[in-house]
């Protein structure tokens, strides 16, 4: 972890890592994602072929979305580079499952997972879904402006199908498995059921994006970890804490970990 030391000390100096206490902010309506990481390596892509999902519809994407799709703005670049960078720090494995975590919640990683994935959904021939993995408090329905259905919980739980959950944007090529707000069963993430949930999303998609839960107050993010390949841990320029970034380091599988994403950097 001494590439990581190195950047936590950085950003410390410079005052993007607060070395003392931690205030919940919400999440930014600008997620300015800087990805922080090694340098790069070849990267090996994976096919996949599938379809997409059973139900097709039209979303209302949230404004911090669509930045994203715009070409040349600063958000698009933000992300692609993103995107760029953890294809790049893979060290030539195939990945398809992503985990995106944060040491502690308000810290942007909702709209750092949705971002990424809108930005993958550009690379050619790559079928993309959007996983909301935060049980304690989903968010992506929203952002994507989804109608009421089913979702993740309810799979989980047997009340529902996944091609009955899982949702298709056709305008944006994304698929998205929706979570459930008031869901509080998190125990379900490290179920029988949600292994079967991912065997099925990776037979069907090139690359999967979990907005998983944040590594604390709770070990929810444990649950998730063995069922990915890889993850990145989102923290917020300003608001993040050198300890409280230790501690999620230490809650999650290391060997995993690509790097940290600055967000909301100036």
């Amino acid at each position: 972890m001494s590439h990581i030391q190195k950047i936590l000390e950085r950003a410390e100096r410079d005052g993007s890592i607060r070395p003392s206490a931690l205030s919940p902010m919400p999440e930014p309506a600008r997620a300015a994602a800087v990805a922080v990481m090694p340098e790069p390596v070849p990267f090996r892509p994976i096919d996949v072929p599938a379809p997409p999902a059973a139900r097709v519809i039209s979303g209302r994407l949230h404004p911090s979305l669509q930045a994203t799709l715009r070409a040349g703005s600063v958000g698009a670049d933000h992300y692609r580079s993103l995107r760029t960078r953890i294809q790049q720090v893979a060290h030539g494995r195939s990945f398809n499952a992503l985990l995106v975590t944060s040491p502690r919640s308000g810290e942007g990683r909702t709209h750092t997972a949705a971002n990424l994935a809108l930005s993958m959904t550009q690379e050619l021939d790559r079928r993309v879904c959007v996983v909301d993995a935060n049980l304690r408090g989903a968010q992506l329905r929203q952002l994507f402006g989804l109608p009421d259905g089913p979702d993740l919980g309810d799979v989980l739980a047997e009340r529902a199908g996944l091609d009955e959950a899982l949702v298709y944007l056709e305008e944006h090529n994304i698929a998205v498995l929706p979570g459930d707000e008031a869901t509080t069963h998190s125990e379900l993430l490290g179920s029988a059921a949600m292994r079967r949930v991912m065997q099925a999303l990776r037979a069907r998609f090139d690359r999967i994006v979990i907005d998983g839960p944040a590594a604390a107050p709770v070990a929810d993010i444990a649950l998730l970890t063995p069922l990915v390949d890889a993850l990145v841990l989102v923290v917020r320029a300003g608001v993040s804490t050198k300890p409280s970034i230790h501690e999620a380091i230490a809650s999650i599988n290391s060997d995993k970990l690509l790097g940290l994403v600055l967000n909301d950097a100036q």
